[in-house]
């Protein structure tokens, strides 16, 4: 049986995107991304819990990213679960991410963009290239965006 690893997030991104290379040139886009929900405990007050996510975009995506997605925009991402490992002074170190393969802006203008350039950002949605997957194994301990 084959399995699904598939993840869809709408949320707020928690700082400006952070962009680098990859040594074959190629940009890759580190951010990070809250997602809340309310509800009401039992004596009816209101409750509230943000979960922080590690998203990693890598080529068009990533300069697409680079280029419209600021601190506090609205997004519409979908990926899978990545969990990498390394040794950082002989412990082995782990990260979980989302490797996005599709955003979309869910904001009406993004800070610093004219209407119309918004809008077309906006409603066009990124996608990574599934036929030509970003490897893991590009980034060197040093490289690592946390």
């Amino acid at each position: 049986m084959k399995g699904v690893n598939k993840v869809i997030l709408v949320g707020t991104c928690g700082k400006d995107p952070e962009m680098k290379a990859m040594p074959n040139g190629n940009a890759v886009a580190n951010l990070s991304v809250a997602t809340s929900e309310s509800w009401k405990d039992q004596q009816g007050n209101n409750q509230e819990s943000t979960e922080w996510h590690r998203i990693v975009a890598f080529g068009k995506l990533a300069e697409i990213i680079g280029q419209y997605v600021t601190k506090g925009s609205k997004l519409y991402l979908e990926g899978k679960i990545k969990t990498r490992s390394w040794e950082q002074d002989g412990q082995k170190r782990y990260a979980t991410e989302i490797v996005v393969s599709e955003m979309q802006m869910i904001d009406s203008k993004p800070a610093g963009q004219s209407e119309g350039s918004a809008r077309q950002a906006a409603s066009t949605p990124a996608k990574q290239s599934s036929n030509n997957p970003a490897p893991f194994d590009d980034f060197a301990d040093s490289d690592l965006p946390f």
